[in-house]
């Protein structure tokens, strides 16, 4: 599996666990769905975004690696 494709992956499942909470939300309307969102979903939703530009980042160094080795 390529960077690309992991980055790939990483963002859409991601995009799909914030479509699903979306959803519980609706149902799920109480203090403790609040704290739940504030102490997992938010912090969670962070580290995939810098995991996301960490994996950007390492899928332009290995290309140049790559080509410096040709």
């Amino acid at each position: 599996m390529s960077l690309s494709s992991t980055r790939s992956r990483v963002v859409a499942v991601t995009k799909e666990l914030m479509l699903k909470w979306q959803e519980t939300k609706s149902y799920w309307k109480d203090d403790k769905s609040l704290e739940f969102e504030h102490r997992y979903l938010q912090e969670l939703f962070v580290r995939v975004d810098k995991a996301v530009t960490v994996i950007e980042k390492l899928d332009v160094l290995l290309a140049k690696i790559k080509k410096d080795c040709e």
